[in-house]
């Protein structure tokens, strides 16, 4: 048997699932697990499950041993994880795409209605305890009919946050580094153009980008600048596409009129001139946070573990 090393908390079903072949090390506290205690644990491992709080590099990975054969994130994204250190030592890496797409799309069309519609102000006030009642120009938010949706990355996330725009009557618009597939495009009557072009013409801008070196800030403030100041800016995707610093300037200049956020630059920390503006909407990284969603993500997790303990391919290798 195996040892498989799981760095936090992951449904049940897929650590039976592993137990059923090899033996496992899960680390089940209630806080997120330490560095000192992570890299104590892999010593000896032969696979880790990672989570996306921990950063999988060179040190890890010598910590482990050469015996480790695979690296298995419980996520799409795996900026936590070093990938040419992993392919250096001939250890696989994995993720687990397309199980979260329709999850993570239901949220950022959600944080699209909360920004536009200022529903986060109006629960605050609600709460508040404030007196309040309905006048003509209570609260006025934006409609979303016959505006348009800019997609930053139009992969399957990307795609289906388009989809429901198109149901609410949304022009859609795109920047991607390649044409999407042409039935898609004349699904959603879906537009191409550059990330300049975009920022331009959209009323809403949809961010489902990877992160890497290449977007590092790529939401800046001379891209904010360039939005219209009536449009509102969405990021589901990873907290340091966006410079914290522009947004919350351009969000408290008027620059643009709102923001919904559900990742951040150093998450879990949310940037304090964020935490002081009623016009962007703030979530706790909820995006793939479906019992239902976050189950099948660690079940591919545990399948990609036992393909590679077992000789095989992957289902959701890391390219």
């Amino acid at each position: 048997m195996s040892r498989v090393v799981v760095t936090g908390r992951i449904p049940d079903a897929a650590i039976e699932k592993l137990r059923a072949e090899h033996d496992v090390d899960a680390w089940d506290g209630p806080e997120t697990i330490s560095r000192e205690e992570l890299l104590r644990r892999v010593a000896g491992a032969d696979a880790i499950v990672s989570l996306l709080t921990e950063r999988v590099d060179a040190e890890l990975l010598d910590a482990a041993g050469p015996q480790l054969k695979v690296v298995a994130n419980v996520a799409v994204g795996y900026d936590n994880i070093d990938v040419p250190a992993c392919t250096e030592r001939g250890v696989v890496a994995t993720n687990t795409p397309g199980v979260l797409t329709e999850a993570t799309a239901d949220i950022a069309f959600g944080l699209i209605l909360m920004a536009t519609r200022r529903l986060g102000e109006g629960e605050r006030l609600i709460r508040s305890g404030q007196a309040w009642k309905w006048g003509m120009f209570f609260l006025l938010g934006s409609s979303l009919q016959g505006k348009t949706l800019g997609v930053v990355g139009m992969g399957g996330i990307g795609q289906a946050t388009a989809r429901r725009a198109k149901a609410f009557g949304m022009d859609i618009v795109y920047q991607s580094r390649s044409e999407i597939d042409p039935q898609i495009a004349a699904e959603l009557d879906a537009r191409r153009f550059d990330l300049d072009e975009l920022l331009t013409l959209s009323d809403v801008v949809s961010l489902h980008c990877p992160y890497g070196p290449a977007t590092h800030h790529l939401i800046g403030a001379g891209q904010l600048a360039a939005m219209k100041n009536s449009a509102f800016l969405v990021n589901t995707a990873r907290g340091p596409i966006v410079d914290e610093d522009a947004l919350a300037s351009a969000l408290r200049e008027g620059a643009i009129a709102g923001a919904g956020l559900d990742v951040y630059e150093q998450e879990p920390r949310v940037h304090p001139g964020l935490l002081e503006l009623d016009n962007v909407a703030l979530l706790p990284h909820l995006g793939s946070a479906t019992v239902e969603t976050r189950t099948a993500m660690a079940m591919l997790a545990a399948d990609n573990t036992l393909a590679v303990l077992s000789g095989e391919q992957p289902p959701a290798p890391i390219v």
